[in-house]
């Protein structure tokens, strides 16, 4: 498996790492989209390392970014066998970022956008070594007819989409809470009025809170 590659930030605190937040970017994107996300989480989570991959395939749709795997069909099995495709990628970039900061899977939340939420969404419910919380922004629940089957950790769960969203619609996300509740996971969820396909200040404080929980249940465990 390729070796993870892509920007990191903090810890804000100067010291060593006692969490990992990983940022997965959207289709077309690279670990740069999202890395400026880092500055303003770091006051909630002061002791996080930052890391932003660059998904592993090149975008097939463009002469520049990455993709998690191709929406070139959009068809639910085609983006079902792309997750599955994709998912022990982003599990070794997990697994490596906790060999290489002495931390188990229990000290990582997975924060994704659009297509990286997909992931979040997808991998983190099927970990065996549950991590710590899942941030899905704009994004959406593909394989939830199989969730109930498939799942194996129930971790907390954040739901961000805007009411507006021209990409991903809002609906997307509303499906996805109703998927999770029923499997069991505690999951919250934040909708923007009059916000398209990104991220805006309540969806930021809404991260904000989840990951100081998040925090004070890892320094608590």
């Amino acid at each position: 498996m390729a070796t993870m590659t892509g920007p990191k930030w903090g810890p804000k605190n100067g010291g060593a790492p006692k969490m990992i937040v990983f940022l997965l970017h959207g289709l077309g994107a690279d670990g740069n989209d999202l890395i400026d996300l880092a500055p303003h989480w770091g006051n909630a989570a002061p002791d996080a390392v930052f890391l932003s991959p660059h998904a592993p395939e090149p975008h097939d749709g463009a002469p520049f970014g990455r993709q998690w795997f191709s929406l070139s069909d959009r068809s639910p099995p085609a983006r079902l066998a792309g997750v599955q495709v994709a998912r022990p990628a982003l599990d070794a970039m997990i697994d490596e970022a906790c060999a290489t900061y002495g931390l188990p899977a229990s000290a990582v939340v997975l924060m994704g956008f659009s297509q990286g939420a997909m992931m979040a969404l997808y991998a983190g419910l099927r970990r065996k070594e549950p991590v710590a919380g899942i941030m899905a922004y704009s994004g959406m629940l593909i394989g939830a007819e199989t969730l109930a089957q498939e799942i194996v950790s129930r971790p907390p769960v954040l739901l961000v989409h805007g009411e507006v969203d021209e990409v991903v619609p809002a609906a997307a996300s509303r499906q996805a809470e109703s998927a999770l509740r029923a499997a069991g996971v505690p999951v919250e969820s934040t909708f923007c009025p009059r916000l398209g396909h990104g991220i805006d200040d309540a969806g930021l404080s809404a991260g904000a809170l989840f990951l100081q929980r998040a925090a004070a249940g890892i320094q608590s465990a």
